[in-house]
């Protein structure tokens, strides 16, 4: 395409800006008015389309069916998709996860088997980590992986697993020896949804979505041929994939972060029946001086981040993670006091049409101090893998 082939950096971001405003608004036009962001249908359509249209892979080898941009570029391309109000693909966890993994650690049969049907969208990923009692000590998994001549056989249960009710493929971790330290004995496998033996149970979330599945593992029948790296080595290579996971994951969270932040004052400007106008408020001014600088300085770090990026992401990215998620929470904490009582509409009610996104993002952001990582999780890795403090 020639808008990848664009040498300079400035004329790609305009190609970019008109290339998604065009197409954005040619996807939506299929769907009834207004199309919410969180549709799935819509979701699904427009990432269908992207990787249609070669949106996929942007950073990947070209001898891996990628297109090989520069990481400047892929940074252009994720500040753009943001301001764009572009939803977010439903096999993010595939595109941003599993295939920059097997690029690293897959055999040639493994990315010849998988990559292209990421590239294409053929195939949704989930993923299978978290447990009833291993989420935040994710060694702690309990799932096994019982090998038998060619195959393993599965059988646990899995939870808080994004798109599993939609999901072709699972990577997951799963105990193949018991006998060593819990680090030490975990495997990494491909795993195909449609086998005999799993069972998807979805979660209704508090915000009325629904995206969290738990999954249960009966003797599923799992080749061994879809194993990626050694037996016992899924460790090291769930650290490695958490790593890619905060390497660009961020950036378009913080373009839309500093939207939000515009937004708010927009709303804090608005007089509340009864309440004034609460920007006059000078606490609220305070929170309000406090969530800007939280913003200024997430963007500076990410692009420090970027600059000295340079192949596998390492342990600093905890930092970008850590400090995101709780200045976000801290930020939709000002909104919600801004609506004032109103705020306490649910988002499903019609009344509250007016501030619906800011309840439903407000109830969402609970997560983020839990997902990809638990604040406490992040600090312990900051602690000891930058930092060099002893366990």
């Amino acid at each position: 395409m020639q808008l990848f082939e664009e040498a300079d950096d400035e004329a790609f971001r305009r190609l970019v800006r008109e290339w998604l405003a065009d197409n954005l608004a040619m996807v939506a036009g299929g769907f009834p008015a207004p199309v919410s962001p969180h549709d799935m249908a819509f979701r699904r359509a427009w990432e269908d389309h992207l990787c249609a249209c070669g949106f996929s892979g942007l950073t990947w080898p070209k001898a891996d069916g990628g297109h090989e941009l520069p990481m400047g570029r892929m940074v252009i391309w994720l500040e753009e998709y943001a301001r764009s109000g572009a939803p977010q693909g439903v096999n993010v966890i595939g595109h941003g996860i599993l295939g920059p993994t097997l690029l690293h650690f897959g055999s040639a049969e493994q990315k010849a088997r998988y990559l292209p049907g990421l590239l294409a969208n053929r195939e949704i990923w989930c993923q299978g980590y978290s447990e009833p009692g291993a989420g935040s000590d994710l060694a702690a998994l309990r799932t096994q992986a019982v090998c038998e001549g060619d195959h393993y056989m599965v059988s646990g249960q899995k939870i808080w697993t994004s798109y599993a009710n939609i999901a072709d493929w699972c990577f997951l971790l799963a105990r193949t020896d018991p006998s060593v330290p819990k680090h030490k004995g975990i495997s990494f496998l491909l795993v195909d949804m449609k086998s005999p033996g799993i069972t998807v149970r979805p979660i209704r979330q508090m915000n009325g979505e629904q995206e969290f599945n738990e999954v249960f593992f009966d003797e599923v029948k799992v080749p061994v041929a879809n194993r990626v790296g050694e037996e016992n080595s899924g460790w090291a290579i769930a650290m490695a994939a958490a790593s890619f996971e905060r390497a660009t994951y961020f950036i378009p969270r913080l373009v839309r972060m500093e939207e939000e932040f515009r937004d708010l004052l927009q709303l804090a400007r608005a007089p509340r029946p009864g309440a004034g106008v609460p920007l006059e408020d000078p606490e609220v001014r305070g929170r309000l001086a406090s969530a800007y600088l939280d913003v200024h300085v997430l963007k500076l770090f990410a692009r420090r981040m970027l600059e000295t990026a340079g192949g596998t992401p390492g342990p600093e990215g905890s930092y970008l993670k850590l400090f995101w998620s709780e200045s976000h929470q801290r930020l939709l904490d000002i909104a919600m006091d801004v609506l004032g009582p109103s705020a306490r509409l649910g988002p499903q009610e019609p009344a509250a049409a007016e501030r619906r996104h800011w309840q439903r993002d407000y109830l969402w952001s609970r997560a983020e101090t839990i997902l990809a990582g638990t604040s406490e999780i992040q600090r312990n890795i900051i602690a000891e893998r930058v930092l060099g403090l002893p366990r």
